[in-house]
């Protein structure tokens, strides 16, 4: 997608992790340049503590920004202990999106075969804003965008996108 052709959505991409840095985050890297080429302003980026109040503190930042339209979030979503960051997330939906954790562990099979079960991969909308929360690795943030999101963070994706959506999330 080319700016001119649909709406640019503003997005935010936090890395969870306890021990990356800009520097050497790869998978931050991976969505920031696929946003980018798709014709999207990166209006933020963040490393969080693998810790869900600092984890949700940066979402309330951001859920409550008129200029954030979309978090995606990379890591933390595996099922051992420092794993919190489904728990994060979902606590602070209006609204679960099943289908995208559901769709993005179909796509995640045909690289990695049953080792998608690892992944807590979830998605959600809260005050408005998307939320998609993504595993660590690069291979998985490539998946989950060029799989999805590039589709349905698309104006012009027919039949139907999340943007599309996006004046009507707060309708009551």
């Amino acid at each position: 997608m080319d700016a001119a052709a649909g709406k640019v959505v503003n997005i935010a991409i936090m890395t969870v992790s306890d021990t990356r840095t800009e520097a050497d985050d790869k998978s931050g890297d991976t969505l920031i340049e696929r946003a980018r080429k798709a014709g999207h302003n990166v209006v933020e980026r963040r490393i969080v503590k693998d810790e869900i109040g600092l984890i949700q503190k940066q979402l309330k930042a951001w859920i409550a920004s008129p200029d954030v339209d979309v978090v995606i979030a990379t890591g933390g979503t595996g099922v051992t202990g420092r794993d919190v960051t489904p728990e994060a997330f979902e606590a602070l939906y209006d609204k679960s999106i099943p289908g995208f954790g559901e769709l993005f562990r179909w796509l995640s099979y045909q690289n990695i075969k049953t080792s998608t079960i690892q992944s807590r991969a979830t998605g959600g909308v809260a005050n408005g804003t998307f939320l998609f929360a993504l595993p660590g690795s690069t291979g998985a943030c490539k998946d989950a965008w060029d799989g999805i999101l590039v589709h349905q963070l698309n104006s012009n994706n027919p039949p139907c996108n999340l943007v599309e959506l996006m004046p009507r999330l707060l309708e009551t």
